[in-house]
This record gives structure tokens, C-alpha cells and sequence, in this order.
């Protein structure tokens, strides 16, 4: 099994940053790629940011140029540097594992789930 805790979301004002952080404990192994998705009321939810245990990024439209996320596989932790919020960068940004060692852009396929941390982006 695989735990995953987000922590580091906030109120912040527009054109701020937040770092969000993604802990994983447990079966670390499983955790080859990780990403970042996030909910906003009354929205479905969307890919932010995918990585791999090897580096490789990927970025939904709405945050390229904006966020960047890594990772420290020492530390099974992996950040979301959020820059430029804007008030529609406002939801739950929930952390998901998948085994899978490449970038898993579909929700479903994930394993693991985080509980999410709230972010909200005032104007």
C-alpha cells in the first residue's frame, strides 16, 4: 500500500505562489509517476502536472509557463511550485501514484490517492 499526504495549500492573493507537496510512504516503489490534479467547485477535475521517477514532465494547458513540478526520490516527496495564481487556480489539488514508469495523463489509471489540500486564490 501506498500513503500519499498533500500539505502547503493556502489562501493567497492573485499573482502570488503556494509550493504544495506530495508525501508518499508506504510501497514507495509503486510510485514511479506522480500527479497533480485539482477540482474546483462546480468544475471536473483536471491533470495540473504528471512526473516521473525519472524526471519527465507534463503540464495541462491552463498552468504551462506557470507551475513546475519536481520531485526528490530520496525524500518520496514531490513539490508543485504554483506562480502567477489566478483566482480560477482555485480547488482541491489532490496527488495520485501510479506503478506505471511513464506519464500517466488518465485519472483512472492511478492507484493511489492523497486526501487533497485546498487552495484558494483570491482577486
Amino acid at each position: 500500500q501506498v500513503q500519499l499526504v498533500e500539505s502547503g495549500g493556502d489562501l493567497v492573493q492573485a499573482g502570488g505562489s503556494l509550493r504544495l507537496s506530495c508525501a508518499a510512504s508506504g510501497s514507495t516503489f509503486r510510485t514511479n509517476t506522480i500527479g497533480w490534479y485539482r477540482q474546483g467547485p462546480g468544475k471536473q477535475r483536471e491533470l495540473v502536472a504528471v512526473i516521473t521517477r525519472g524526471g519527465l514532465t507534463n503540464y495541462g494547458d491552463s498552468v504551462k509557463g506557470r507551475f513546475t513540478i519536481s520531485r526528490d526520490n530520496a525524500k518520496n516527496t514531490v513539490y508543485l511550485q504554483m506562480s502567477s495564481l489566478k483566482p480560477e487556480d482555485t480547488a482541491v489539488y489532490s496527488c495520485a501514484a501510479s506503478w506505471r514508469n511513464y506519464l500517466v495523463t488518465n485519472a483512472e489509471i492511478y492507484d493511489y490517492w492523497g486526501q487533497g489540500t485546498q487552495v484558494t486564490v483570491s482577486s
